[in-house]
């Protein structure tokens, strides 16, 4: 076989001429093509209606362009009303309180006529609240004030009490409820408890405490339930003095009731107001019946932590037929593991004689280990840990 190197220059010319010519057309051709697509995109971009559908004409459909311009304003729109007439979820019957010869009162549902047939979109809810809205405020049940946003009871009758409870069961089995307080006061104490307790557990948080939004919107976020707790006068005072803004039974009633809504005004999303200590303030019937009429007629629960004797938080709220609890047990009167636990003990033997049981504690560490602890105990034993809302007594059943 000849060498490459040894072929007369010229051999196999016309081969590689023949070649030439194929590459060469080729390359016109696919030239050509990449000017037909840009040329048909350039037109595409500078005219758009002469690639419109046949049988649609812009000029001429004027609406159909229009939605063209706002879809997404319109498909909006049609998910918040779906063409339906939009309607509380509460807003189907009437409520009348009647006042019967024993002194009860007693409410009467009838129903409420509605204009138009059809359906209706009906919105709101009537016990909880989504966990993915907890932080947020319901606005219907909130009022602007020289103070802040105040509760209050919606226009259909929707309370805060039924908004930001925490749903639980309905079972008839043994319930409990712990609320631990005082938090606010402390921001490592605060941090740990809503942190280490599970969200079963109520949290009251202190009027005086500092960045009571914040830990309140970390609290709800966790699945808790929260109260506020209002400063009264102790006995002992002002040796005992419980902060900023006590009500005091020596000071007229507008003054103490613009404390009372300054505290109220701290935070939002919490069901009801429970004591901040108050052994004098909370035995003084007249003093205390206008400050549980006005927490009543806002939507809101009181859970009295009894821790006093002389109270007359439960005749005054029987009297307001208001929602009302007590403390049945002090857990951590004492602050060490041992009698923690052995008074938690106390209360499951009371809830379990009676159906249900409230305990108090404070926000200390020790009270905060065992409570998490003897909690994950007890439901083992086929306790129901639950939130105090759903202890008060006007729930069914209570």
């Amino acid at each position: 076989m000849v060498s490459e190197l040894r072929k007369p220059l010229g051999q196999d010319r016309k081969e590689s001429a023949g070649k030439s010519r194929r590459f060469s057309v080729a390359a016109l051709a696919g030239a050509v093509a990449l000017c037909a697509v840009l040329g048909l995109s350039v037109y595409t971009v500078i005219a758009p209606d002469n690639l419109a559908k046949p049988g649609r004409d812009p000029q001429s459909s004027p609406d159909v362009a229009e939605a063209e311009k706002t879809p997404s304003t319109q498909t909006t729109t049609e998910k918040e009303t779906a063409g339906l007439p939009v309607s509380s979820g509460r807003s189907g019957a009437n409520v009348r309180q009647e006042t019967t010869e024993d002194g009860n009162v007693v409410s009467v549902f009838s129903p409420r006529p509605r204009d138009g047939d059809g359906p209706v979109l009906m919105t709101g809810q009537t016990y909880g609240q989504n966990p993915r809205m907890a932080t947020m405020p319901n606005e219907d049940l909130l009022e602007d004030s020289a103070f802040g946003k105040l509760p209050k009871t919606g226009a259909d009758g929707l309370r805060s009490l039924e908004q930001y409870a925490r749903p639980w069961s309905g079972a008839r089995g043994t319930r409990i409820a712990i609320v631990i307080g005082g938090l606010g006061l402390s921001q490592t104490g605060t941090q740990n408890a809503i942190r280490t307790l599970p969200p079963e557990i109520t949290l009251a948080f202190a009027a005086s405490g500092n960045s009571l939004q914040r830990w309140m919107q970390e609290a709800r976020r966790e699945g808790h339930e929260i109260l506020l707790q209002v400063p009264f006068e102790p006995f002992g005072y002002p040796g005992n003095n419980p902060g900023p803004d006590t009500l005091l039974v020596g000071d007229s009633q507008k003054i103490n009731m613009e404390r009372l809504h300054r505290s109220m005004a701290k935070i939002t999303n919490y069901t009801g107001v429970m004591n901040y200590l108050g052994g004098r303030y909370m035995a003084d019937a007249k003093m205390l019946e206008p400050v549980l009429r006005d927490v009543s007629e806002r939507g809101l629960l009181f859970l009295d932590d009894g821790s006093s004797a002389q109270s007359q938080t439960g005749a005054v709220a029987k009297a307001l037929a208001m929602p009302h609890a007590f403390g049945d047990i002090q857990i951590d009167e004492q602050v060490n593991r041992s009698s923690i636990m052995t008074r938690l003990d106390d209360l499951e033997r009371l809830a379990r004689r009676n159906g249900s049981a409230i305990g108090v504690a404070s926000a200390f560490d020790e009270s905060i280990t065992a409570v998490s602890d003897w909690v994950s105990e007890a439901t083992s034993r086929g306790i129901e840990i639950v939130a105090v809302s759903a202890l008060v007594s006007d729930r069914p059943g209570q």
